[in-house]
């Protein structure tokens, strides 16, 4: 018997049975909505193949004098490649171009990043994030131009079950987060701004988020890119609200009696 796989939103999931006429179990608009995901989910993919064809042609020279810049500018790859939490929280490397010292080390505390000079100007105008649209949008399809931004996985192991439906579609370049304030929020803030994104996917939604991409990058608004700190920071706060969320469960009078019921009954069965 076969089943067909329908969505109201890209985070609930049903199945239903061709025996029965769908008319009577599904309403309408479940069944519009999903066809129109379902569309989009694919038109998304082939506009974020064209542009990013277009734009890796056009950007050649540039990034080709970028590289050039960095490996003059101090000792080391052209390219920084990094492990994320992708689509559906897999894994994959995430290529920019390199904006600090060879020797950093991204996971000591006591020091912040150390960038090179051409470092400095490529992460302020973003122009370190170039390589994304040729080999993680357009060779290898791990990532969109629209979509929540990609995270080292430390942030993905320590969110709560609600909280990683944000990894429900492909990570972007920029998203609802980024033209929000990007890390002038708090990682709090800017996870809801990723459900939200998730809740309302649609093609209305990245044209708009979009054009406010581009509106901050001539604004230079937006906020700076988090610092090591920052991202130790976040991660202690996402550590932190499992941990009272554990603590809340625990203190909830419901929960103890549950627990004292079940107890109960398993001496009862021992007696």
């Amino acid at each position: 018997m076969k089943k067909y796989k329908l969505c109201d939103k890209i985070t609930k999931t049903f199945y239903i049975s061709t025996r029965f006429p769908l008319k009577n179990y599904v309403k309408k608009e479940y069944l519009y909505l999903w066809g129109v995901l379902t569309m989009y989910k694919y038109l998304k993919r082939g506009l974020d193949i064209i542009f990013s064809f277009i734009i890796s042609i056009v950007l050649a020279v540039p990034m080709i004098i970028i590289a050039v810049c960095i490996k003059l500018d101090s000792e080391g790859p052209v390219f920084f490649k990094q492990e994320r939490t992708g689509k559906n929280g897999k894994i994959f490397l995430l290529y920019k171009f390199r904006t600090m010292v060879a020797d950093n080390d991204v996971h000591d505390k006591n020091c912040e990043d150390k960038y090179t000079r051409i470092g400095k100007f490529l992460r302020k105008t973003s122009l370190d994030e170039l390589p994304q649209i040729l080999v993680n949008i357009l060779l290898k399809g791990e990532m969109s131009f629209v979509g929540p931004r990609p995270w080292i996985c430390a942030y993905y192991n320590n969110m709560l079950s609600e909280q990683k439906h944000r990894c429900d579609v492909l990570p972007g370049i920029t998203g609802l987060a980024q033209v929000n304030g990007r890390n002038n929020l708090n990682v709090l803030d800017r996870i809801a701004y990723d459900l939200e994104y998730v809740k309302n996917f649609s093609f209305k939604q990245d044209v708009k988020i979009v054009l406010l991409t581009i509106k901050a990058l001539f604004t230079r608004d937006g906020g700076e890119a988090t610092s090591k700190s920052g991202i130790h920071n976040d991660i202690y706060i996402l550590k932190h609200q499992t941990k009272s969320k554990n603590r809340k469960k625990q203190a909830n009078p419901e929960n103890r009696t549950s627990k004292a019921l079940q107890s109960n009954n398993q001496l009862q069965e021992i007696n």
